[in-house]
């Protein structure tokens, strides 16, 4: 078992230039860029001191993050989910805040390490006005650390290829496992279903801007 610092280095090589060098304290126009055409993040925080750490998916159309011109800044729009808001009030009490960007078919990511405050200022929500739906609040990120991460990880998975994914019925429907977890009764709504009545709300969503 490893228990030290030590011990872990002691298994691997020291990073190579490249690797320490690529780190910026800021968004370069390359990393503005991979935001823009990103519609998919996935944010990290942390709340009570010992409580586990939570990570949360966010998505959009591509650019549904903003990013300020000097790359110090971004603006991540919460969009409506289940309401737990694990990330909103773990970032209430801890602002460290980390995230993923990932762009379909490339197989590079960005990552960003970074405080985040919540604000719910009309000058933040209206920068989102014309978005699909005007948030509550929006998650301002200050950027401390920002890297583009190298393919691997995608390559070994084979992610944005269609003939590596299996079949959707691998596992039961979301309700199903849902109801087995909680012991619920019967599964009333199929997969086909609980996905119609999400798109449902997905187009109520853009009701406010075509109106």
């Amino acid at each position: 078992m490893i228990t030290d610092l030590a011990q872990l280095r002691s298994l691997y090589a020291q990073p190579g230039e490249r690797a320490v060098r690529k780190q910026l304290d800021r968004l370069d126009v390359h990393g503005r860029r991979f935001v823009a055409l990103s519609p998919f993040c996935v944010i990290a925080s942390a709340g009570q001191a010992a409580a586990l750490l939570d990570a949360s998916p966010r998505g959009g159309a591509p650019g549904f993050v903003k990013t300020s011109q000097d790359g110090a800044t971004l603006l991540l729009p919460d969009s409506g989910g289940n309401n737990r808001l694990d990330t909103l009030e773990n970032l209430i009490v801890d602002p460290r805040v980390a995230l993923i960007f990932m762009v379909p078919g490339v197989d590079e990511t960005l990552r960003i390490n970074g405080t985040a405050r919540l604000r719910d200022e009309a000058e933040f929500t209206d920068s989102f006005a014309h978005e699909r739906q005007r948030p509550k609040l929006v998650i301002e990120v200050a950027v401390r650390e920002a890297y583009l991460h190298c393919a691997k990880a995608f390559m070994r998975s084979q992610l944005w290829h269609p003939d590596s994914w299996g079949p959707r019925d691998a596992l039961p429907s979301m309700n199903q496992m849902i109801h087995d977890q909680i012991g619920a009764g019967p599964v009333t709504e199929s997969q086909e279903q609980m996905l119609a009545r999400y798109r449902d709300q997905l187009a109520g969503e853009l009701a406010p801007a075509s109106a």
